[in-house]
């Protein structure tokens, strides 16, 4: 049997679970790698058949082991969240990635680009968004029949398949979740999950001092009560020792 470089039996592929390159080439890059993968796994962590995952070899053909990208993240619906080594597509019932995110570094080429456009257009992507962080500039892509075609207007632009809206402002991308939640970097969610902690204790603590003062009136009803019990008890005691004082009795002492 003829065997192509890089290609063998199946039974004998082996599928890399690294390329060789780096996850990105700056510290910016990789913030909105994070920020973007990380908070679509906040979206969609009620649904355990959404498999999301950043900078994953993903392999569409049984077989070949040189056939593969990396997408910066990429989302696949149809299939369980879980670990995995590399996305090889015929043992995922043959479900691609539907929606891809690339983040621009100064170290990619156009011929690069160019070979990720056809490789997600040739196999099953849907949407596609670039975002060069350097230029502030975002494209974004929709599958029409067999082709990813351009999406004229990203400004405002909702995800058909993940309903992220997109702003592009003066200085930097904005993506907002369905429910409008802005996506936030790390540091961002812990701060936020700070203050959210503060407030907690902050209405736990005027919920202990409405409780506080609520049995503070408590006690103080108690003491009127038992004070009016006393006094009841110490007129009952005149009326036992000296009977009922009324009108004509006080006639009678004048």
């Amino acid at each position: 049997m003829v065997v192509q470089p890089g290609i063998s039996a199946s039974s004998e592929v082996v599928y890399p679970e690294s390329d060789g390159q780096p996850m990105s080439d700056n510290t910016k890059q990789f913030r909105w790698i994070v920020t973007i993968k990380e908070n679509l796994e906040i979206i969609f962590a009620s649904d355990p058949n959404v498999f999301i995952a950043g900078d994953l070899l993903w392999y569409p053909v049984e077989g070949n082991n040189r056939l593969c990208q990396a997408p910066d993240t990429m989302v696949v619906f149809g299939r369980p969240k879980g670990d995995r080594g590399s996305y090889q597509q015929w043992k995922e019932d043959n479900i691609p990635a539907q929606v891809v995110f690339e983040i621009l570094s100064p170290s990619n080429t156009a011929t690069e680009m160019s070979r990720k456009l056809l490789f997600y257009q040739q196999y099953g992507v849907e949407e596609y968004y670039i975002y060069d962080p350097e230029r502030n500039e975002l494209v974004g892509s929709q599958r029409v029949d067999q082709h990813l075609v351009e999406i004229p207007e990203i400004q405002e632009w909702i995800s058909p398949r993940l309903g992220v809206r997109f702003v592009v402002d003066d200085t930097t991308l904005n993506l907002y979740a369905p429910n409008g939640d802005r996506f936030l970097t790390p540091v961002e969610l812990a701060a936020q999950r700070d203050e959210e902690r503060q407030r907690a204790e902050q209405e736990r603590q005027r919920a202990e001092q409405e409780r506080q003062r609520a049995e503070q009136e408590r006690q103080r009803a108690e003491q009127e009560r038992q004070r009016a019990d006393e006094l009841e008890e110490m007129l009952q005691r005149y009326r036992d020792a000296f009977g009922t004082l009324d009108s004509d009795r006080c006639g009678e002492l004048d």
